[in-house]
């Protein structure tokens, strides 16, 4: 008999009651999504995370004491780290860009619909990038329009593209498109665990901290449209 998977573990951080309690409300009722902990403000949102060793971290942007930008990386510190995934209002695109150059997973529009949000929390847990359809253009067009610089600084895009192997490039360019690991894993014909060993080589070999990081490094280089 197969052993059903273990739950997604997510930690709640947001100084606003109702905000919690609302997205408590809908994970509480998706199949595999396990609530673990709750932080008013980012110092208790690393606290928490270090007690409870959630997979995916939902933190809000603007909380008092530490706020969620301040958070990303003690709680990428961590081990095991948790994915982080930012709660933002819209209108909010310098607070995400800067939560992207951290090295969060991606960032959704509290607003969003229930399922948006589970779908948010599963894909984060896959390790695939969660970005809100109602500002990403916005976001990554200010991020290419800018030169938006990521975790390797200086080095040319086509020098540290050259690391890669032949495989590491396709994954690259689908990075570049936005398709998920399920997606990869479908187009090359491999499996999910394979697709997640390349994309790791991918962000170390580039010096990115995080597929979206990633996306935009394919975009600066030619690799996608």
């Amino acid at each position: 008999m197969t052993r059903p998977a273990a739950p997604i573990r997510v930690l709640l951080a947001d100084d606003e009651e109702m905000i919690r309690a609302g997205v408590r409300l809908i994970l509480r009722h998706a199949e595999g999504i396990e609530v673990v902990a709750e932080a008013a403000d980012g110092r208790q949102a690393v606290a928490a995370a270090a007690a409870h060793h959630p997979d995916v971290a939902l933190v809000d942007i603007r909380m008092p004491v530490c706020d969620g930008l301040a958070a990303i990386a003690p709680l990428l510190a961590l081990d095991p780290a948790p994915r982080v995934v930012m709660l933002t209002t819209f209108g909010d695109e310098e607070n995400v860009l800067r939560a992207l150059r951290e090295g969060a997973a991606g960032f959704l529009l509290k607003d969003e619909g229930p399922q948006e949000l589970i779908s948010a929390v599963r894909a984060a847990a896959a390790g695939d990038a969660v970005l809100s359809p109602g500002v990403t253009g916005t976001v990554i067009s200010r991020m290419l329009r800018g030169g938006e610089r990521d975790a390797a600084g200086t080095a040319p895009e086509d020098e540290r593209i050259a690391r890669l192997t032949g495989r590491e490039r396709e994954v690259l360019t689908m990075l570049g498109e936005g398709l998920s690991n399920q997606d990869i894993a479908a187009r090359l014909g491999i499996g999910i665990g394979t697709v997640k060993t390349h994309v790791g080589a991918v962000l170390d070999k580039t010096g990115t901290a995080s597929r979206v990081q990633a996306a935009l490094l394919a975009h600066r280089a030619g690799l996608a449209p």
